[in-house]
């Protein structure tokens, strides 16, 4: 099989969806592997790396999907992505598409086979290629609430920490799943004040467990919520429904019973975010204010983070990597129920029901299309 990596062109992002030790081990299985040239720089991996890995370097996009049966990437396509991508064409790549009706309809007049990284799931309800760059945004999400706090981004002027004679910040965190968890770490460790936040008792369980002493457990329902963001300085949204939109836990009348120049950090932003005044941001724009309260709303945090988020997520992709080009897409998820799960749209038909129930279109199990 044919298997292509572009070079990611979604504003600030670095990653790369192969790296060269990736390309030398499906090579080693009899496969040919196409990379757009300098699709590796921004996570530290030369062209070099990969011809040395055996891959051939192509000048253009245009190149390496017109050239592939199987397409590895990072982030969804964008728009001028949608024309390079051809029917029964593997994508294999995060999609989120319940949040973007544009890719949805995009990938269907495509007649691909678009599997999305992030709906993979283990028996036991893991997801585990979402949760590398899970771990990766709830980390970075602590670090970038403390950075706006300050007041030179227009926040409170709050150290996270504080320091002896002062108060830490105090920081709520909607969801206690892989981001909620790794942002409340990250937010502990920093000496503030966590209050983490979750529907699932026994989640809350296990996190009151395994948490230092400044972090509480709160269950989550609309009246908790509103109550624990007043005197909230950041307020991180950790909610994850599998390949469904987030539901909106933070109204925007919500906003005015805040502190002004407390910042909002959704990580469901992928997922069309957990606040109703939520819009997807950038790197190179990653914030705005919205009565007083700032937002930052980047959609793909891990991408600042490259060198880490590479590494972390090809770890993680590679199996079912190797699992598509050996088998082809039929035989791999007929095999591996994981991959099953992955499969969103396939030959202009929605498969996942989160994405059909998104938009109110037709769903067709994937079972019905695969036998």
């Amino acid at each position: 099989m044919n298997i292509g990596v572009p070079k990611e062109i979604k504003i600030k992002e670095n990653r790369v969806g192969l790296l060269p030790v990736g390309v030398a081990e499906l090579i080693k299985n009899g496969h040919k592997v196409i990379i757009e040239n300098n699709a590796g720089e921004g996570s530290g991996f030369s062209n070099e790396a990969y011809i040395a890995a055996g891959g051939q370097i192509v000048s253009t996009a245009k190149d390496v999907y017109s050239k592939s049966d199987l397409i590895v990437k990072v982030k969804e396509p964008i728009k001028q992505e949608y024309e390079l991508i051809h029917s029964n064409q593997i994508v294999f790549t995060y999609f989120h598409f319940a949040a973007d009706r544009n890719l949805t309809e995009a990938m269907i007049k495509s007649d691909c086979i678009a599997i999305a990284y992030e709906t993979v799931q283990r028996s036991d309800k893991k997801l585990p290629l979402l949760d590398p760059m899970s771990e990766v945004a709830g980390r970075m999400a602590a670090q970038q609430g403390a950075k706006y706090l300050e007041k030179t981004f227009g926040g409170r002027g709050v150290l996270m920490s504080g320091v002896p004679g002062t108060e830490p910040a105090t920081v709520v965190i909607i969801g206690g799943g892989v981001v909620g968890t790794n942002a409340a770490k990250i937010a502990a460790g920093l000496g503030a004040k966590v209050i983490i936040m979750d529907i699932d008792l026994y989640r809350l369980r296990y996190l009151d467990d395994i948490m230092p002493k400044n972090v509480t457990t709160l269950m989550s329902n609309s009246y908790n919520i509103a109550e624990a963001i007043r005197n909230a300085d950041v307020v991180i949204g950790a909610v994850l429904i599998p390949g469904a939109k987030a539901p909106k836990l933070i109204t925007k009348s919500m906003l005015k019973t805040m502190r002004q120049g407390a910042v909002i950090v959704d990580v469901a932003v992928d997922q069309g975010g957990c606040v109703e005044t939520t819009r997807p941001t950038t790197h190179e724009d990653p914030i705005f204010t919205v009565d007083g309260i700032i937002h930052y709303c980047v959609a793909n945090m891990p991408g600042a983070v490259p060198v880490t988020s590479t590494v972390a997520l090809t770890n993680a992709t590679m199996p079912y990597t190797i699992q598509l080009a050996n088998l082809g897409w039929k035989n791999a998820v007929k095999k591996n129920r994981e991959l099953l799960l992955g499969c969103n749209i396939v030959n202009g038909k929605i498969v996942y029901k989160g994405v059909a129930d998104a938009f109110d279109l037709m769903y067709h199990p994937v079972e019905s299309i695969i036998t």
